[in-house]
């Protein structure tokens, strides 16, 4: 006998503050630990429930070994103290798996395998380099170049500033917006609804004394904006990727460490436990792109979304579109025809970072606070994905 489909709504949505990577202020915490803190987080926003009844906890994670490797989602559980009945499933789709956590999470509580579910997204860049520590690429990439990984994700972006004529005037102006928008979100206490404080405490030698020096300090901004990124500043920095290029390191987003956290639940466990539902998750979507151009992943999930919904772009009160490159997020934004204004107004990844696994998660918490506080009703979470994919994801305010 098919069910019928019901809501699946987010109650709760939190994230840590995002660190710099490789020497930023996550450099010595483990990322299961931050995993454990939001999790611990947004359960706490939550208290009547009966935490039993989470059918899953579903953790995206892009690089998943080492310290956030053996099944990480299963490990930020059990060291978060949940009960033992909870279990784990760590998923990988690279850039957008902390938002594809949160569409399986609520596609179980939309076929009625669930009544509430956890799901977000965890990485340190510091501890887990990009493609970990022992790549091992199919040597067939050498032979066909059709093949995605053969692409690195700066060549993709040159290759989409190309063909796009994205200047590169267009992209430090971007990147330039994108620091002043964070920067003004941060002086307003715009990300206080989202950012779940974190706890630091780092113990360092002292080599003059011997012994051992502490230090212990609340954390609750992202690292990553600059108040001293100028026009100026931003034209004088290298192509780093192509030889007369246009994609530098200052209009490219930044390797990151974080987490994030989302509960969702059904209308009965609404109902059940006295929750107030933040945003519906109404419907996702992911498309194959040539992956030689990886970074116009979203203009076709976008309107494949879009169309499952029965929206059209200026429905969207909110946009949150990943910054992976200034060269793709301006492409992806004239080709669909999407009003800037609506796009990352508290700023993006090249000035907020991108913690790979974990940013769908925090962009998820963004659009739904975001949403909430200026009245906006809809609102959209997308990216591009490595080796030619994009992703996204509708929400409704309610």
């Amino acid at each position: 006998m098919s069910k019928q489909i019901q809501d699946a709504y987010i109650v709760a949505a939190v994230r840590t503050p995002v660190g710099k990577a490789p020497r930023g202020m996550f450099r010595n915490t483990r990322p299961d630990d931050l995993l454990a803190h939001v999790l611990r987080a947004v359960l706490a926003k939550a208290p009547g429930i009966d935490v039993q009844r989470i059918g899953d906890a579903v953790i995206g994670c892009a690089m998943p070994e080492a310290e956030q490797g053996m099944n990480v989602a299963r490990i930020g559980v059990l060291l978060a103290g949940l009960p033992d009945s909870i279990p784990g499933m760590t998923i990988n789709r690279f850039c957008s798996s902390g938002s594809q956590a949160v569409a399986i999470a609520a596609d179980r509580i939309r076929v009625g395998e669930a009544e509430l579910m956890l799901a977000g997204g965890t990485e340190s860049m510091s501890m887990v380099p990009m493609m970990g520590f022992k790549p091992a690429i199919n040597p067939i990439v050498f032979e066909d170049d059709n093949i995605g990984i053969a692409y690195g994700m700066g060549i993709t972006a040159e290759n989409v500033a190309t063909r796009w004529k994205v200047s590169r005037e267009d992209q430090d102006a971007f990147a330039l917006q994108s620091h002043q928008r964070a920067l003004a979100a941060i002086s307003a206490g715009h990300f206080k609804t989202e950012i779940a404080p974190y706890t630091l405490d780092d113990h360092y030698p002292d080599l003059a004394s011997g012994g051992i020096q502490s230090d212990t300090r609340l954390i609750d901004t992202d690292e990553g904006p600059r108040k001293d990124s100028t026009l100026e500043g931003l034209a004088k920095l290298r192509a780093v990727f192509r030889m007369g290029g246009s994609v530098t390191a200052g209009n490219s987003s930044q390797m990151s460490d974080g987490a994030g956290a989302v509960l969702l639940a059904s209308d009965k466990a609404i109902k059940e436990f006295g929750l107030t539902p933040l945003a519906r998750y109404v419907t996702s979507s992911v498309a194959g792109v040539p992956p030689e151009i990886m970074g116009i992943g979203p203009k076709e999930a976008v309107p494949r979304a879009l169309r499952q919904a029965g929206w059209k772009h200026e429905d969207l009160d909110w946009i949150e579109l990943n910054e992976a490159f200034a060269a793709q997020s301006l492409a992806v934004i004239r080709d669909l025809g999407l009003d800037p204004a609506r796009v990352n107004p508290l700023g993006g990844a090249i000035a907020l970072g991108h913690p790979l696994g974990a940013t769908g998660a925090k962009l998820t918490a963004t659009v739904v606070h975001g949403l909430r506080r200026t009245g906006g009703k809809r609102g959209l979470v997308t990216m591009c994905i490595g080796t030619g994919m994009g992703f996204a994801m509708l929400l409704e305010a309610v």
